[in-house]
C-alpha cells in the first residue's frame, strides 16, 4: 500500500484534498490509529488508511479503486495533531480511542475525553514508558479429586436440576 508522510499542521488540508480531488476520491476513512516508537524522536505516528472506492462511489468520473496510508509524526514532548473529523466524522471514535490511550490531544475535535478508560484514570495505556505493575502472586491450582460415587452423585444432581428447568 503505497504511504505518504504529511507534517502534523498540514494533515486536515490534505485529507481535504484527498477526498474531494475528482483525480483521488478517498471518500472512505478506514482507520486512524497510533505508534509510539519511544525512544525514537518524534515519539508518535498517527496513522490514517483511506480508501477509494472506484465506481463504487464515484463523484463524476470515478477514480480508480485504491487504497493510501498517511502519516503524520507527533512529537512526546507536545502530543498534538488537528482532528479530522469536520472532513470524515467517522474519525470520531478512533481520536478519541487514541486521545485515551496514547494522550495525543485533536486539536478541534467535538468531544475530546475518554472512550475506554474510566474518567479518573492517570496516564495512558499503549505508551510504552506506561508503569506495568502487577502486585498479585500467580495463581496455581490443584486438580479436584473426586470419588466415583461423588461424581455419579453431581452427574445425578445436575440431570434433575436441568430437568426442572
Amino acid at each position: 500500500m503505497p504511504a505518504i508522510v504529511v507534517d502534523r499542521t498540514r494533515v486536515r488540508e490534505t485529507l481535504r484534498v484527498l477526498r474531494d480531488d475528482p483525480a483521488l476520491q478517498f471518500a472512505l476513512l478506514v482507520d486512524v490509529t497510533a505508534v509510539d516508537y519511544l525512544p525514537a524522536a518524534p515519539r508518535f505516528e498517527i496513522v490514517y488508511h483511506l480508501a477509494c472506492l472506484g465506481a463504487a462511489y464515484a463523484t463524476g468520473a470515478p477514480a480508480p479503486a485504491s487504497r493510501l496510508r498517511l502519516k503524520s509524526r507527533v512529537p512526546g514532548d507536545d502530543p498534538w495533531i488537528d482532528s479530522c473529523t469536520s472532513i470524515f466524522p467517522a474519525a470520531g471514535w478512533p481520536e478519541r480511542e487514541i486521545f485515551d490511550l496514547f494522550g495525543i490531544h485533536f486539536e478541534g475535535h467535538p468531544d475530546l475525553r475518554r472512550i475506554l478508560m474510566p474518567e479518573d484514570w492517570e496516564g495512558y495505556p499503549l505508551r510504552k514508558d506506561y508503569p506495568v505493575q502487577i502486585k498479585e502472586p500467580v495463581k496455581t491450582y490443584e486438580a479436584l479429586q473426586v470419588t466415583q460415587e461423588e461424581f455419579v452423585a453431581n452427574l445425578k444432581a445436575a440431570r434433575e436440576h436441568g430437568q426442572r428447568e
